[in-house]
């Protein structure tokens, strides 16, 4: 099922309203302080020689640091204002960027005629689409990985939720990182702990290996304690 038009303008209304800068988005997260520890969990999975889609790319902070270390990046987002300030944060040319809605075969479809089967990395995207479009989601990884692709798929855990809540219900309510999510009307941590496994073998892929990790995210509480998001990985393929 596609997503609303709600959806699209919601995150199009986001990222025009987010500033081009640095941990601006409250998970655009230094890479060392996410990717790079993801990928100690994924490269054991795979040989470098594919090219590397990074679903839901958003500013390209993560895109970036994956294009120093495989041959061929493509950064995709429903988002054109997302992949408009990728590409103007990418100022070596190290990446690729694409508008794309991950929600739409047809478009998932067209990508891996091009690149082929592809590894993919993607996180935190299921939690926060619409219900509705999650097993498209999930369809899509598995598609662009194909028969030959491992994917790395991190998520919030259900009670990523609570601690959102919980720093929004302080004195000064949500930090403003939080607060402009919520007020573009996106919802995060909205997915329980079983549903994502059980989308992605839905669409014939295996669980190769899986653990707990922390999202690390760039907001802080009023203590001055990073806010950070209790999350499950997953390396999936055929």
């Amino acid at each position: 099922m596609a997503v609303s038009d709600r959806y699209k303008e919601a995150w199009e209304s986001y990222w025009r309203e987010t500033p081009e800068e640095p941990g601006a988005a409250v998970w655009d997260c230094d890479a060392s302080l996410s990717v790079k520890p993801h990928l100690a969990l994924f490269e054991p999975f795979v040989d470098g020689s594919k090219p590397v889609v990074d679903l839901g790319c958003g500013s390209g902070t993560t895109t970036r640091f994956l294009a120093e270390r495989f041959a061929r990046v493509v950064g995709v987002d429903i988002s054109h204002a997302a992949v408009e300030h990728a590409r103007r944060a990418d100022l070596s040319g190290t990446a690729e960027f694409r508008q794309l809605n991950a929600a739409e075969p047809g478009e998932v479809g067209a990508l891996h005629g091009e690149l082929g089967d592809a590894d993919v990395y993607m996180r935190a995207v299921i939690h926060q689409s619409e219900p509705a479009a999650r097993p498209a989601i999930a369809e899509a990884v598995a598609a662009l990985a194909g028969r030959g692709g491992r994917a790395f798929v991190v998520e919030p855990l259900a009670v990523a939720k609570s601690v959102i809540a919980d720093t929004a219900r302080g004195a000064g309510g949500p930090p403003p990182k939080i607060a402009r999510v919520f007020a573009h009307g996106l919802t995060p941590a909205e997915t329980e702990d079983e549903a994502v496994p059980e989308l992605l073998r839905a669409t014939g892929l295996s669980v190769l290996a899986s653990g707990r990790i922390d999202l690390v995210m760039t907001e802080y509480r009023a203590d001055g304690s990073r806010i950070d998001l209790p999350a499950q990985w997953l390396v999936v393929g055929r």
